[in-house]
């Protein structure tokens, strides 16, 4: 009984916030100037609902548990980054670190929430090619996710997902007209082992979860309107990620269809960018109903 409660929480626990560490904003492609120092503050919030198994809704028992369930995330990232040059090469690294919430309603209610530190992202990027005359860049960029986050094995929704994770990201942005350029960028992350896995396994005491490589591509047009304001839309396909338990394959592959919406303000105070986005099909989870995210970038 309590198995066939708890299992179906791993098809969206497993990954909450990896997204919001490889998802591109409009330019992000385009190559930095060297010896900049960059400060950005983020605050996230994401709402998802209607669980999802195998492209179907409603066949999970109970059903008491998934009536109407709700999962609301809101988050701060502090991002510290700088700028430099490696040989001839552009390039960045930065250092990231939310604090949050992650919160069960509705159906879900019973089950804990969980607040505090989340998992910390290394990252650098470099730009093998990269020609601001035509706006064409080539950039690579290489992330690291280290369980820093609070971690609890008898709670099914943690902001830590207690196991190290990397993500190898190649991106693409040239010119489509005189103000809209294109971008595409496939990434690959992968997953390291979680052997304190409990509560969100379905066990009731400690087991092992691996999950297989998990592959995001996301493409899009930026539209610069001026030297003020830019805005972006962006399609993301991910897939993979199927998990096993003890060994024995869960069968939930991802396979996740969404969109995001961007817009950017270049300001005396830095630049500030809005993002909206959710789901549109879903094999397996909870379907995003809701990202919000509001940022401002500055550098000195």
């Amino acid at each position: 009984m309590h198995r066939i409660q708890i299992t179906p929480l791993l098809i969206f626990l497993l990954t909450p916030f990896m997204a919001w560490a490889i998802d591109l904003q409009p330019n992000d492609i385009v190559a930095p100037p060297p010896d900049k120092n960059v400060i950005t503050i983020s605050y996230f919030n994401t709402e998802n609902s209607t669980l999802y198994n195998n492209g179907s809704v409603g066949i999970t028992r109970p059903k008491s548990l998934y009536t109407n369930p709700v999962i609301d995330t809101q988050l701060t990232i502090l991002r510290g980054a700088t700028t430099y040059l490696l040989g001839e090469l552009p390039a960045v690294s930065y250092v990231q670190l939310p604090y949050g919430t992650v919160s069960p309603a509705g159906s879900l209610s019973a089950q804990s929430s969980d607040n505090g530190i989340g998992d910390l992202t290394l990252a650098t990027a470099i730009w093998p090619y990269h020609n601001k005359a035509t706006r064409t860049y080539v950039g690579l960029a290489g992330y690291l996710i280290s369980p820093t986050g609070n971690y609890s094995s008898q709670r099914a929704f943690n902001l830590s997902e207690n196991r190290f994770r990397t993500d190898v990201q190649l991106g693409f942005q040239a010119p489509i007209t005189d103000s809209v350029d294109g971008m595409i960028a496939v990434d690959t992350m992968w997953f390291g082992g979680n052997s304190q896995c409990a509560t969100a396994c379905g066990l009731t005491s400690n087991g092992s979860l691996t999950q297989k490589p998990l592959t995001t591509t996301q493409l899009g047009p930026i539209y610069r309107i001026n030297q003020i304001f830019t805005v972006g839309a962006a399609y993301f396909y991910v897939a993979g990620g199927a998990t096993s338990i003890n060994n024995n394959y869960m069968n939930n592959v991802t396979n996740t269809q969404r969109f995001l919406l961007s817009s950017q303000a270049y300001t005396p105070i830095g630049r500030i960018s809005l993002q909206y986005g959710r789901d549109m099909e879903i094999k397996n989870g909870f379907v995003q109903t809701r990202v919000l995210a509001l940022r401002l970038m500055k550098d000195f």
